[in-house]
């Protein structure tokens, strides 16, 4: 016996971006919609399934998909509205599901089993797809099957605004007929290779020889072969003991010059961020700790939009800071954490300004990654004296 048949279910808010618009503006339903930067500049962030007949997809550079669709509505989008949004889907499943993971600020995995005792798993996802919409009037699709990978596929076969049961055992046959490049990770260079091989569909990789395929693409054949059995193994991990990032630094001497204080702080918001953007994550919440010599330690967090932004992340944690510190006091160590972390596809480059952003935070981080993560640094941790804009 190996336990109890696993059920997992993959949630995905279909258009996620483009549906907030369409809400909160029903003029746009039905109509090509991208959301993105301005026309000429930027990429698609999402695009509703009307500007995608037209071959527009997330990722396009937006002179590309105005080629393309030039009748196509664009928007700027709404960042406030999608965290709103996606932390009001989370708590409709965190009220719901045993174990669910946030995959990304619009998907998620939600793990069944043992479920099956008392529910029947697959009308109990169905309920909770209908509890979503009905609440949010946002469309979702779920795939639910054995494993993670399945019920990822699954959910992309079942959109828009579907859903798809795998059953146990039918793994592989579901898979047979799919191209290759379903499998997340199977890029342009090898999807081309294997179809040098003759391999096209997700059959043709599961009858291929696994040391065929380690000779072309080394272990990554393997992993392919495994896949195309419809074998996965990964875990869904719990969202409120996803990982957060964190720094503190209990000084070596009590310090109660606030201007070195908020200097400090200034500092370790930076690093935290730049891990924040080599882990390749979002924030939704940053929290400031402060302890006083007499280990009095207080601590303070706030909810923000999803950011990886320095300039969105310092003048929260001097904010909070403020609420915090008591004035005049020495303080004998100084934190600062990120949570609620959550992916970044191309959902981070949203924004007014933010291909600029980008473009500015990839220079600076490549300078770190490049001579150290101390090497920039912002004015006010460069010990002026003076008190920089916020």
């Amino acid at each position: 016996m190996n336990g109890p048949q696993r059920y997992i279910a993959h949630f995905d808010l279909d258009s996620f971006f483009v549906s907030v618009e369409v809400l909160n503006d029903p003029s746009l339903k039905g109509k090509p919609v991208i959301v993105g930067g301005s026309r000429e500049r930027g990429v698609v962030t999402s695009c509703s399934y009307e500007a995608r007949k037209f071959g527009v997809h997330s990722a396009m550079p937006m002179n590309r998909a105005m080629k393309l669709c030039p009748h196509a509505i664009v928007v700027r989008g709404t960042r406030g509205e999608y965290s709103r949004y996606s932390r009001w889907v989370t708590d409709i499943i965190a009220a719901k599901a045993p174990l669910f993971e946030k995959a990304s600020i619009d998907e998620f995995y939600l793990d069944l089993t043992g479920m099956d005792r008392f529910f029947d798993p697959y009308q109990w996802t169905i309920d909770l797809r209908s509890e979503i919409i009905e609440k949010t009037q946002l469309p979702i699709s779920f795939g639910l099957a054995t494993n993670k990978m399945i019920a990822k596929i699954a959910t992309d076969e079942a959109k828009p605004n579907g859903y798809l049961f795998v059953q146990p055992g039918m793994e592989k046959q579901f898979l047979a007929p799919l191209p290759v490049n379903k499998f997340p990770g199977v890029g342009e260079h090898t999807f081309l290779t294997l179809k040098s091989m003759g391999i096209h569909t997700i059959r043709d990789l599961a009858n291929t020889p696994v040391a065929m395929l380690e000779k072309k693409l080394g272990k990554y054949g393997a992993d392919l072969w495994q896949k195309s059995q419809g074998r996965h193994f990964g875990e869904v991990h719990a969202y409120h003991e996803a990982k957060s990032i964190s720094t503190e630094n209990t000084f070596e001497e009590n310090i109660t010059d606030e201007e070195r204080l908020l200097s400090e702080l200034v500092r370790m918001t930076e690093k935290v961020a730049f891990e924040l953007r080599q882990d390749e994550k979002l924030t939704g919440c940053i929290a400031v700790k402060v302890r006083y010599p007499d280990f009095e330690t207080t601590s303070r967090q706030t909810t923000i939009d999803y950011t990886l932004r320095d300039d969105e992340l310092i003048p929260v944690a001097i904010d909070l800071f403020h609420k915090l510190y008591r004035k005049g006091q020495p303080v004998r160590l100084l934190g600062v954490r990120l949570s609620e972390l959550t992916q970044h596809p191309v959902q981070a480059s949203l924004f007014d300004d933010a291909e600029k952003k980008n473009k500015l935070y990839k220079a600076i981080d490549d300078v770190k990654n490049t001579f150290g993560k101390t090497s920039l640094k912002k004015a006010r941790t460069l010990g002026s004296g003076k008190r920089a804009d916020k």
